[in-house]
């Protein structure tokens, strides 16, 4: 699935959108970003800033309250009004297909791409039409959601081999970040689908930010400070990183946990956490990206108990800020920490002993082993492949910064 990358091809006669002092205008499409997303929004922000470096133009379409239309490091990013799902803390879709419709028809776009297989797969029989080549971004396993929500596993992996079908026939391409995301189309048989990792910010994400005020603060006496870098949703079980905090203590491991992070089960999980006398600091999201990376540092560990998760942005900060972390066997995950930490099958008991196996390895060498890993991981890397999935190469000159981003 990842060798030869099958061409995206554009109308007769079209010279790939090389327009507008050779780039391409690259417009992206996401639901379930909001100001306190997590991975999803930082990749978005980070490819944006990428493609605008190789010259091209992107522009990001989201939903929200209010309807914008703004100028950013990352390009232009258009905000139309979009209803609340029921249910997820706050996130919106962008559920008025005429309105999405027009606006693309006005962008005139040379690339699309597009970061939600269900609500938005319509915007690919769109790009077809429009003869405008197109790239279905997969954040998350359809199968992998489905068993979190509670679906039998069987009944699961049915439902998604529908939607993926449907999927690989809307789009030119289908991105996966890892070989474990991609497996579920490798299942159905699916020959346009390539891989592009994503990344992490070394320079910001570092070691040397670790702060010994910092953790004792928040250790509040304890000897081993775990952290959880989370959306509090279903789908990313952070109860988990709770009772696998009470194993540990219940064995002996003086342990705190911080819960970086907000979502609906936030309320449900603070009065589990003061029932059970657990030392929990809930900390809600935390916006200063600078704070969080200092928190990273500061921690001993991480969970990221996740099941479905495809890749964990969250999870390779922390590795660059030489801080070592547990992960869902049942995830991508292993396949990004790879030796600098422990994959732990989903219950509390299994992922207590992988943070005492990470303890057990003398602090020095677990932190040069994190940091090392993530180094593998360039956000230089993630937008050259990204590019590649779009056929666009980079031009000589990269987007000169708008002013309205200065202000």
């Amino acid at each position: 699935m990842n060798g030869d990358v099958p061409r995206l091809t554009a109308a007769p006669g079209d010279d790939g959108g090389a327009v507008r002092g050779g780039g391409l205008r690259i417009v992206r499409l996401a639901n379930f970003v909001t100001p306190t997303s997590g991975g999803l929004r930082t990749a978005l922000d980070q490819l944006g800033r990428g493609y605008r470096a190789a010259g091209h133009e992107p522009v990001l379409v989201v939903p929200g309250d209010t309807a914008s239309d703004v100028r950013t490091e990352q390009g232009r990013v258009v905000t139309l009004p979009g209803p609340v799902l029921p249910g997820t803390g706050g996130y919106r879709v962008l559920a008025d297909r005429r309105r999405v419709r027009r606006l693309l028809d006005e962008l005139a776009p040379d690339r699309i791409a597009v970061s939600d297989r269900t609500t938005l797969r319509w915007t690919g029989e769109w790009a077809r039409r429009a003869r405008v080549p197109s790239v279905m971004v997969s954040h998350e396993t359809a199968d992998g959601v489905l068993r979190t929500w509670g679906v039998p596993p069987a009944v699961a992996a049915r439902a998604a081999d529908r939607l993926n079908r449907r999927t690989a026939w809307a789009f030119a391409r289908v991105v996966c970040t890892t070989e474990w995301a991609e497996r579920e189309f490798v299942r159905i048989g699916a020959r346009n689908v390539v891989r592009a990792p994503l990344g992490v910010d070394l320079e910001r994400c570092r070691p040397g930010r670790r702060n010994t005020a910092l953790r004792a603060r928040y250790a509040d006496g304890e000897r081993v400070l775990l952290l959880l870098c989370s959306r509090l949703s279903v789908e990313k079980r952070p109860g988990t990183a709770l009772d696998a905090l009470g194993e540990l203590r219940d064995a002996g491991t003086a342990a705190a946990l911080v819960v970086a992070g907000e979502g609906p089960l936030k309320g449900a999980l603070e009065r589990r956490a003061r029932e059970r006398g657990l030392p929990v600091r809930f900390l809600g999201h935390v916006a200063d990206r600078e704070a969080l990376a200092d928190l990273q540092a500061s921690a001993d560990v991480c969970v990221a108990p996740g099941p479905a998760e495809t890749f964990g942005l969250s999870a390779l900060e922390a590795l660059a800020c030489g801080t070592p972390v547990v992960v869902s066997a049942s995830s991508a995950l292993p396949e990004v920490v790879g030796a600098a930490g422990a994959a732990a099958v989903d219950t509390p008991k299994a992922f207590a002993s992988a943070v005492r196996g990470l303890l057990a390895v003398p602090e020095p060498a677990r932190r040069a082993e994190a940091r090392a890993r993530a180094e593998v991981f360039t956000w230089e890397r993630s937008v050259t492949a990204f590019l590649q999935a779009h056929d666009a190469l980079p031009t000589t000159e990269p987007l000169p910064l708008p002013e309205e981003a200065h202000r």
